[in-house]
């Protein structure tokens, strides 16, 4: 596996480096900056790039927005975003192109260096891999006429589940329910958010974008 690293930190970049060599994937460009990460994209086109959202020269958003123009110049590369804090606008943005591929964990998540590592394998498998602090805080609604507003309890529960990118047994075992409970859970949260049965779409993250769109 192919990976560019975006970190403008240079321990934290070799540290990465490090953890995700030794996991057997290839480094391929290890930047420190937003445009150092589109030019390394567009030029080796990894199997994933993992990108801090603080980048130079504010150190506020500019990796995300980095990774946001290095998606529009290469549809799809999967890119899975590290933060200390959660960043609604452009996490949305990062989401809205609907072709998966997409991670955003916060930072004390790559303490599990088994669970970072699933991860990362997961984006540059298509994959959607959300932090569930990430996913509760871009799933605040409040206006009225939002369609989360039909869902039960249990059904924003497992969507949130489905969020964290687990699989139909995953979200059965968290929540103690059979398998079948959790397919007529997701079931009804596609039929409320109006996703019908289509042979191209991937509905389980279209049902998180059509939350964030609502925001």
């Amino acid at each position: 596996m192919r990976v560019v690293i975006a970190e403008d930190s240079v321990l934290l970049r070799e540290g990465l480096s490090r953890l995700l060599t030794d996991a057997g994937c290839e480094i391929v460009a290890a930047v420190g900056d937003g445009p150092a990460l589109v030019g390394a994209i567009t030029t080796h086109r990894p199997d994933v790039s993992v990108v801090d959202v603080r980048m130079p020269p504010s150190h506020r958003d500019e990796g995300l927005r980095a990774a946001i123009s290095a998606r529009a110049e290469v549809p799809g590369s999967p890119v899975l975003v590290l933060s200390q804090y959660v960043e609604k606008q452009y996490a949305a943005e990062l989401l809205a192109d609907g072709a998966g591929s997409i991670g955003y964990l916060l930072k004390d998540r790559v303490a599990d260096v088994r669970e970072f590592v699933d991860a990362v394998r997961r984006v540059a498998g298509g994959g959607t891999v959300m932090d569930p602090e990430v996913v509760a805080q871009l799933l605040v609604r409040s206006r009225r006429d939002d369609p989360m507003a039909t869902l039960t309890p249990r059904e924003r529960e497992v969507l949130q589940l489905m969020a964290e990118g687990r699989s139909n047994a995953a979200i059965a075992s968290h929540l103690v329910v059979s398998a079948g409970a959790v397919e007529k859970h997701i079931s009804n949260v596609f039929a409320k958010l109006g996703l019908e049965a289509s042979g191209g779409d991937h509905r389980r993250v279209l049902a998180v974008l059509t939350y964030l769109r609502e925001s």
